[in-house]
């Protein structure tokens, strides 16, 4: 299929961009963007017909040709209003790493992070070894948009056995208008080791597009608490995705915040080996007409693997969320223990929310499960509260902020807990909360 019309004004302003990209002397690189942009220019932008984004219009994308920026200003008391004090922090703004914004110092010595615009300089086999193991441009065509895209980001390194002893923080920031902010991070985790990597994303401009990539890898024994907080500016549009390679008895816990964004989508893919465990948490509220995307795939390809997926959304106004799940288990992964569970709140007879959860089981010896719910609040709760005195608009934005306040508690991280909490109570009105 040819490359959707809306798509050809970003090819035709490929060939500047490449240019100034770092690593254009690596051959490799070169290849691995090459089929990146070759794969983006054959489909455009993925499109309604394509089933995993058949709820999910990205026409938006066509109205603005974003492009990169080279802006690295950034006001640093907003910034601090999302930074975590008690975490090292890694911030990107535009896109491009800031050095002089971030704070990695007392990181252990053990710890390797450097921009990938950095290592691509340094130390380039490092990104050759992990760039596209995790995903394929095959995936779909806004992986390989940010394949060819992609500017900047983070390579973290773990050694083994080597636990963080706090957080590591990657605050992603837009402050220019109409700005493409593409990156692409890995995080690698080597046999033992444990981590609690924070992704943030935030814009000060009013419209942008965000478009980032991680691929994660957990060695033997690993163990990686990964939390996404997007909180973009109104108008931005946002994709993220990430892809994680899991060896044997490692473990994933990732929790997925989504509250901004005109359009956002988030894509979590995970491969499990054998015994290895993945507990994935999410909550996404949309208000107006914004349209909330949440895509999850889960592979069982070796014996004995657990995995837990709670998902919940509340919709409000003329506000679409989306949520696809999908659970394949192989025929080699006999003893799978696998939940899926997606519970939605309409909060508008204009809202709208479609699910789809998906269990594909090719093994016989397996325990599998999922569920669904899409409602509105029970009118016997609400009579209830107002019999206790309080009137009915606090009394639905208590039931309301309870429903979603579930996932909130899940986060052990205090600090981001009490960030969470915060981004939760300015999407409810009473003040009574």
């Amino acid at each position: 299929m040819a490359a959707e019309q809306s798509a050809y004004s970003y090819l035709a302003t490929y060939p500047a961009i490449a240019a100034q990209l770092p690593g254009g002397d690596l051959p490799w690189l070169q290849a691995f963007r090459g089929e990146g942009l070759k794969a983006f220019e054959a489909h455009g932008f993925p499109n309604p017909r394509d089933e995993e984004w058949r709820y999910t219009n990205l026409a938006v994308l066509n109205k603005t040709l974003f492009a990169p920026s080279d802006n690295q200003d950034a006001d640093e008391d907003w910034l601090d209003a999302y930074r975590l004090e008690n975490a090292w922090s890694a911030v990107l703004v535009n896109g491009r790493f800031s050095a002089a914004l971030s704070r990695l110092s007392g990181l252990p010595a053990e710890v390797s992070l450097q921009s990938v615009k950095v290592a691509l300089r340094d130390n380039p086999s490092v990104l050759e070894t992990y760039l596209g193991k995790a995903v394929g441009n095959g995936e779909h065509s806004l992986v390989a948009f940010n394949s060819a895209w992609f500017a900047d980001g983070v390579v973290v390194e773990i050694a083994a056995n080597q636990h963080l002893p706090k957080p590591l923080q990657i605050l992603h920031v837009v402050t220019s208008e109409d700005a493409l902010a593409a990156t692409r991070n890995v995080f690698a985790l080597q046999e033992g080791a444990e981590a609690e990597i924070v992704e943030t994303y935030i814009g000060s401009a009013a419209g942008y597009f965000s478009a980032a990539v991680n691929e994660c890898f957990l060695g033997d024994n690993a163990g990686l608490t990964l939390y996404k907080m997007q909180a973009e500016a109104d108008k931005a549009c946002h994709f993220g995705g990430t892809y994680v390679k899991q060896a044997r008895d490692s473990r994933l816990l990732h929790h997925n915040f989504a509250f901004g964004g005109l359009l956002a989508r988030t894509d979590i893919h995970s491969d499990l080996d054998l015994a290895s465990e993945c507990r994935v948490n999410g909550l996404y509220l949309g208000a107006n007409r914004q349209h909330i995307d949440n895509h999850t795939r889960i592979n069982h390809l070796k014996p004995r693997g657990i995995s837990r997926e709670f998902y919940k959304g509340v919709l409000d106004d003329r506000a679409r969320g989306v949520f696809q799940g999908r659970v394949i288990v192989v025929e080699d992964a006999q003893q799978t223990d696998s939940e899926m569970n997606n519970r939605n709140l309409l909060l508008s007879a204009d809202a709208e929310v479609d699910t789809k959860p998906q269990l594909e089981i090719y093994a016989d010896d397996v325990k599998c499960s999922h569920g669904v719910t899409v409602g509105q609040l029970e009118e016997k709760s609400v009579f209830y509260l107002q019999s206790r005195g309080i009137d009915e608009a606090s009394a639905r934005n208590i039931l309301t902020f309870a429903f979603a306040n579930e996932m909130v508690d899940k986060v052990e991280n205090a600090e981001l807990k009490s960030l969470l909490l915060e981004q939760l109570l300015a999407r409810f009105p009473a003040m009574s909360l």
